[in-house]
């Protein structure tokens, strides 16, 4: 199986040198970074003449790009590759070839075991190597297994491909943007500092550059993201390290990007003059995710968030002061080790104190080689399940008066693809709510006013108040910024 493995990417190597087409299918779990990195690995691949495909079964090239956040991750993965390996089978009988790569922070934790478990698989690489794709694949091609982990001394984001402007056209009209990567914040119960290492942040030059190639290819709305994203402190043209809000602030003079975001954030890195950039800049949409994890001073020192849950409170007043009308969103971790009945009633009443627009909730999962792991007190899987349905009862219904007090709203949305049915276009209020609205396709790209007029569970219905005006039809009709 192994020199059929070795004849397989040898000859994928050679359609590489003829420049004839090969395929490359990318399966990406967990956060928008992964996302943002999936895409980078397809723009360093583009060069070498890879084009993208939807099935596993047309792939030359398969990449499973891996998240270590939720339960039970890298059996996930097994079980992936065990149906890959099926197809691979498959097509060796017909001489077909197919490279497979594990990608992602379970190959950066685990990639000895996935290199052991699963002979499938050709190269493992964690998430700071991803520009050296090109060449893992080569020495693939060569005969060699590759496990590449380890931290390279080179910035892989002064490596790696741009997209092309068809390339990001095709994406659509919204994109992510990483500018901070890693945490130094070593929550307990997280991986992210063992498979992303330490925080860094990119040069502001390079991360305007990005945006503005992003903005001539029509993008209407960036959403910056990092594992802490407002400890971004990149070098700034001037010599000295930026805030985020700084960046926020150069990058809302860009022409035609009419909407920023960013996550995810951490409490204690909601610096002043990020507040003042929510009041001052119109381009700075009304929503922030701002994580706590459970509202029990207890457990928040358990899990070494570094803030109380007084702090937390203070810190959204002080944010709803600045911009009234935001909308938060947060995380929740239930069934952490040692969590008694009244450490899981003080995160209910923090959430009925802050009023979430919306958030995530999980049950807590042990991550092998964080401190939480190794806890005794661990809770019993059965009130882990009771509490996480007590919190999202609570969650859900914030959410649905959060949806309804936009009934009757007039607000404006982006217009970003075509609905369900014929006529339909839908888009993102400044709150990140789906909106579907009847009208005209020529309108993709434009951010229109509206009225809601109904709520539905997961989105808003809503009818145009007026035409747009001539200069806001989208960039990409127009040929882009020159």
């Amino acid at each position: 199986m192994r020199r059929a493995t070795l004849r397989c990417a040898r000859e994928t190597l050679e359609r590489v040198t003829m420049n004839e087409p090969k395929k490359v299918f990318v399966k990406t779990w967990g956060c928008q970074m992964n996302v943002y990195d999936s895409d980078r690995m397809t723009d360093t691949l583009a060069p070498g003449g890879w084009e993208e495909t939807s099935t596993v079964e047309d792939a030359d090239l398969v990449i499973l790009n891996t998240c270590h956040i939720r339960e039970k991750a890298a059996e996930k993965v097994f079980s992936e590759l065990g149906r890959i390996r099926r197809v691979k089978e498959a097509r060796a009988l017909r001489g077909e070839t197919m490279v497979v790569g594990v990608a992602g922070c379970v190959a950066q934790a685990e990639g000895v075991e996935i290199a052991r478990r699963a002979p499938v698989v050709d190269m493992v690489f964690g998430p700071q190597s991803y520009h050296r794709l090109p060449d893992l694949i080569d020495r693939v091609a060569a005969g060699a297994r590759v496990v590449e982990t380890e931290f390279p001394v080179e910035d892989k984001f002064d490596h790696l491909a741009p997209a092309s402007r068809e390339r990001t056209v095709a994406r659509g009209l919204t994109a992510f943007l990483t500018v901070q990567e890693g945490c130094d914040k070593f929550c307990t119960f997280c991986v992210v500092p063992y498979t992303r290492g330490s925080e860094t942040s990119r040069p502001v030059d390079r991360i305007v550059a990005e945006a503005e190639r992003l903005a001539d290819a029509g993008v209407r709305e960036v959403t910056l993201l990092g594992q802490n994203v407002n400890a971004y402190h990149g070098p700034g043209p001037d010599g000295a390290a930026w805030s985020l809000a700084r960046l926020l602030r150069r990058l809302a003079e860009i022409p035609v990007l009419a909407r920023l975001r960013y996550t995810t954030s951490h409490p204690r890195d909601m610096g002043d003059d990020l507040i003042e950039a929510h009041r001052d800049l119109p381009a700075l949409m009304p929503y922030l995710h701002l994580p706590v994890q459970s509202g029990s001073d207890r457990i928040l020192a358990a899990m070494n968030r570094r803030h109380r849950r007084d702090d937390y409170l203070r810190l959204v007043e002080r944010i709803r002061a600045a911009r009234p009308d935001i909308a938060l969103s947060g995380d929740f971790i239930v069934g952490f080790p040692g969590e008694t009945e009244a450490d899981f009633a003080a995160t209910l009443e923090l959430i009925e104190a802050v009023g979430y627009g919306s958030a995530f909730s999980f049950k807590y999962s042990p991550r092998p080689g964080t401190p939480a792991a190794a806890e005794a007190d661990q809770i019993a899987e059965s009130v882990k399940v009771e509490r996480l349905a007590r919190l999202q009862a609570l969650i859900d219904r914030q959410t649905r008066d959060f949806n309804l007090s936009r009934l009757g709203m007039t607000m404006d949305v982006l217009l970003e693809k075509p609905g369900r049915r014929p006529g339909q276009l839908a888009g993102r209020s400044p709150w990140l709510q789906a909106v579907h609205l009847d009208a005209p396709v020529d309108l993709l790209g434009t951010i229109v006013p509206v009225r809601i007029d109904a709520v539905m569970t997961y989105s808003l219905s809503a009818v145009r108040l007026d035409a747009p005006a001539p200069s806001s039809r989208p960039v990409a009709a127009l040929g882009g910024v020159r």
